[in-house]
């Protein structure tokens, strides 16, 4: 066996992100690394190279037991890796790129022309037809990722980790890509292959290994593995495990008026163009798993990633959501995922985190009154139940299901007529968990509209009118009323077809 991982364990304050995992890769195979956020994919291929030390376990290449301290000592014992986003420079010429830190010299100088015969020796047998003396930056991203490939393995040559090396690529410079992979397998390298993309998990890889909540959780030869089966491993869950019939949303015979219109709305390696109709007081539900395009469909409609492809409109005409400015005058809102960075301010208070999204609507040049900041601040920390000393209290200093109530304040504040709901009970208890789905019902009830992404499969089937399911980027399925069951998503999600299982 090339690569034998035993035992390995890695702790962090808190988290135990690695619990006694076992790994083996072979030379001449293809390996796939699975699992959802947290599952301790990154951590393991930190540990593998030299990024973190592990806390206990031990790490064989070529059946001798390898302690890397470093990214450049895991690249001498043979161990390279390529990342989504290419680790060169850009600003330098391929031949630098290629033989950057090894540079051929001549009287203590370096030989260009050495220089540029031996990147163009390194990109032998890669399929690549290039000027190495041309910026990097002049390249497409997938040949950016064939160079570092070719740099990767021309530095380390048994092992190479590329960790979600497509998400950029459209499907012509994926299969591109793959044919340098299959090739390099075929050369005797032993490959591991990070993605969320199943598809490309299926038509590449012989192996794969799952993980979850830092535990393995299976290896199967990829031939072999039902699509649902893998999925049921990532999420931890069975088809049994559904929702009671009471606990479930679905307004059976309701209808909604539509309120917004999205029509091949996309952008290139980040969504494919989708359809999508928005009800006045309807909760829309984005399944899919992580890294599948939910919250890239979301910061498109938000305006943060502006769409290259389609239009959005309501009954008064197009909309402009070129950007978050735009998409909030048209009023929408959006709670992203990563409240600690993205979502709050934590140095500034309750009162100040919850006007944000007003003020910038009405423009920094009118002020909002400091009494009226208060008593918005006031009445929402009483409705919303915000466990805070005061408006006045740094977000900060709050708890996590306190920060998200504040973050949805500020949103409601500004009455949106849409709002986007990116994982808004990840990370918090129990109790607040069960007030924000309570608070989704009230404010559709009252006629917003919700668009919730989340990865709990039944916080979607408790909420949602309808739920839409996004797989390798691309919206594949639409389910409505008492189709809403975990087994139903789960099959679309894992379906290799644009067609719901029945």
């Amino acid at each position: 066996m090339l690569l034998s991982i035993r035992s390995l364990t890695k702790t962090f304050p808190g988290t135990r992100a690695l619990d006694a995992v076992d790994f083996d890769l072979a030379a001449g195979e293809v390996h796939a690394f699975l699992g959802e956020n947290g599952a301790g994919k990154s951590t393991l291929i930190k540990c593998l190279t030299g990024a973190y030390e592990r806390d206990a376990g031990t790490i064989l290449l070529d059946g001798t037991e390898v302690s890397p301290r470093s990214t450049a000592e895991a690249q001498d014992l043979g161990i390279g890796t390529v990342y989504q986003e290419v680790n060169l420079l850009p600003n330098l010429s391929v031949a630098q790129n290629l033989t950057f830190g090894r540079e051929p010299r001549r009287f203590g100088m370096v030989d260009p022309r050495a220089q540029r015969r031996q990147a163009e020796a390194m990109l032998e047998g890669y399929g690549l037809d290039i000027d190495v003396s041309r910026d990097l930056g002049a390249y497409s991203v997938a040949i950016r990722q064939i160079i570092a490939i070719a740099r990767a393995v021309a530095l380390s040559g048994k092992i190479l980790i590329l960790d979600e090396p497509t998400a950029s690529l459209d499907s012509r410079e994926v299969e591109t890509l793959f044919g340098v992979v299959r090739g390099l397998r075929d050369q005797g390298l032993g490959i591991v292959f990070v993605s969320h993309f199943l598809d490309q998990v299926f038509d590449l890889t012989d192996r794969v290994t799952v993980l979850r909540n830092g535990q393995k959780v299976t290896t199967e030869r990829t031939a072999d593995l039902d699509r649902v089966r893998l999925i049921e491993h990532m999420l931890g869950r069975t088809l049994e495990g559904e929702v009671s019939g009471t606990a479930k949303r679905h307004r059976a015979g309701q209808s909604w008026p539509e309120m917004l219109r999205f029509e091949g709305f996309g952008r290139r390696g980040h969504v494919a163009p989708f359809d999508l109709t928005v009800g006045k007081g309807e909760v829309l539900g984005l399944a899919g798993l992580l890294g599948s395009g939910r919250t890239e469909s979301a910061e498109l409609m938000f305006g943060l990633v502006p769409a290259q492809t389609g239009s959005a409109e309501d009954q008064s005409g197009t909309l402009d959501l070129s950007s978050p400015r735009k998409a909030i005058s048209a009023g929408f809102g959006f709670a992203p995922e990563e409240r600690k960075t993205d979502g709050i301010v934590a140095d500034l208070s309750v009162r100040e985190n919850i006007v944000l999204a007003l003020q910038a609507r009405r423009g920094w040049a009118r002020p909002l009154p400091r009494a009226e900041q208060r008593r918005l601040a006031e009445d929402y920390i009483r409705k919303l139940d915000i466990r805070t000393s005061g408006p006045e209290k740094p977000i900060g200093e709050l708890s996590g299901g306190n920060q998200q109530k504040v973050v949805l304040a500020r949103w409601l504040a500004m009455n949106p007529r849409f709002l986007i709901l990116d994982e808004p009970t990840r990370g918090i208890d129990v109790g607040a968990h069960a007030e924000i789905l309570r608070l989704i019902q009230d404010v559709t009830a009252q006629g917003m509209s919700i668009l919730v992404i989340s990865s709990e499969l039944d916080e979607l089937i408790a909420v949602a009118d309808r739920v839409i399911v996004v797989r390798d980027r691309r919206h594949v399925a639409e389910i409505t009323g008492a189709e809403i069951t975990t087994a139903t998503i789960v099959r679309a999600i894992a379906s290799s077809d644009t067609e719901v299982p029945a």
